[in-house]
């Protein structure tokens, strides 16, 4: 069972209950999705653009890319916190009512599907599986 499956079973056994049901994201539908954000953000490690690089963002900190200047409301808002799946599904679906302030101007992705498939795609992309 790799890392990414298993922490989807736990998840799903963990919320099951609630209701909450977690989508299993799909890499190549992923890469298709993230054509949106590739106008200012890179996969590549240390290639910013007008947002910071992705490589490696599932579980980096919030505002530790070297070199990329963060709002004042991003470092703010991430103070201590992570790229866990859970915060990426949050700022993903809403990035402008997540972090006031932000400078990502990007209005977010509106299908939980999508936003599964999009960080399925930057784990691939950062070597996880």
């Amino acid at each position: 069972m790799t890392k990414h499956t298993l922490t989807a079973a736990v998840m799903a056994a963990v919320i099951g209950g609630t209701g909450l049901a977690q989508a299993e994201g799909d890499p190549a539908k992923g890469e298709k999705v993230f054509r949106r954000c590739q106008a200012c953000h890179k996969v590549e490690d240390g290639k910013n653009g007008v947002g910071p690089h992705l490589y490696n963002v599932v579980g980096r900190e919030v505002g530790a890319v070297e070199g990329y200047k963060y709002s004042s409301s991003m470092m703010e808002w991430g103070e201590g916190k992570v790229w866990d799946e859970a915060n990426l599904r949050d700022y993903l679906a809403d990035p402008r009512g997540v972090v006031k302030g932000t400078k990502m101007a990007f209005g977010g992705l509106k299908k939980d599907q999508q936003i599964a498939d999009v960080i399925a795609y930057l784990e691939a992309e950062s070597g996880g599986s």
